[in-house]
């Protein structure tokens, strides 16, 4: 993607959503720790389910470690990996706990030592509850960085540096929002929806007719 397009392809999401959230269910820095570590390989409407049951029994990291291992796994069995989930969820719980007086961390190198939090959960704590403008690079972040030419790379990672570079300083703190809805509901991976996408004009994978 030409530098000159990528104002106007954030402009144009922008306009559409001025004030993108998550779409994740939380009503606390815990619980949207608890839900973008429950959401890997899993969706956010899976994962909500989840949390409606867990969160009215336990919503901080002392009430989780009370609840039990076994309690906690049955509250999210509906999702992917829900065992591995449960036990890293009551590893973190405990770190918290321990090291943290019972409060999520705001330093990235504090919240990537909790278990099952890697890079990308980071980032969306960073971002959406401390305001902070990183890039959460999640499958759909990749994929619309790579197809629309915006910022291709190999891995995650490369596509999040890519991002930071060119995403203008205006547009980065919801940045990440908007690929991630653009790539769920538009730029979808077995047939993007080019004849739906308000901004095909500056994508390099958009049919040639709708391009600048």
């Amino acid at each position: 993607m030409k530098r000159a397009a990528i104002d106007p392809f954030f402009a144009t999401l922008a306009a559409a959503n001025p004030h993108p959230v998550s779409e994740l269910e939380y009503t606390s820095v815990f619980e949207l720790l608890v839900a973008v570590l429950l959401s890997a390989q899993a969706t956010d409407v899976g994962v909500n389910k989840a949390t409606r049951r867990l969160f009215p029994r336990a919503n901080t990291p002392q009430r989780i470690l009370a609840l039990g291992l076994d309690a906690l796994t049955e509250s999210i069995r509906t999702i992917g990996l829900y065992r591995n989930k449960a036990r890293h969820l009551m590893a973190t719980c405990a770190l918290l706990v321990e090291r943290h007086g019972g409060q999520v961390p705001r330093e990235r190198a504090a919240l990537e030592a909790l278990p099952g939090v890697g890079r990308k959960t980071a980032n969306v704590v960073l971002n959406v509850a401390f305001g902070e403008p990183t890039m959460a690079v999640d499958t759909h972040v990749f994929r619309v960085a790579n197809r629309t030419g915006l910022a291709p790379g190999r891995d995650p990672l490369q596509v999040e540096q890519g991002l930071l570079r060119r995403v203008p300083a205006a547009y980065l703190l919801h940045a990440h929002h908007w690929l991630i809805l653009h790539g769920r509901y538009v730029c979808q991976a077995r047939r993007p929806r080019c004849e739906a996408c308000t901004v095909a004009r500056w994508c390099d994978a958009g049919p040639p007719a709708m391009r600048d």
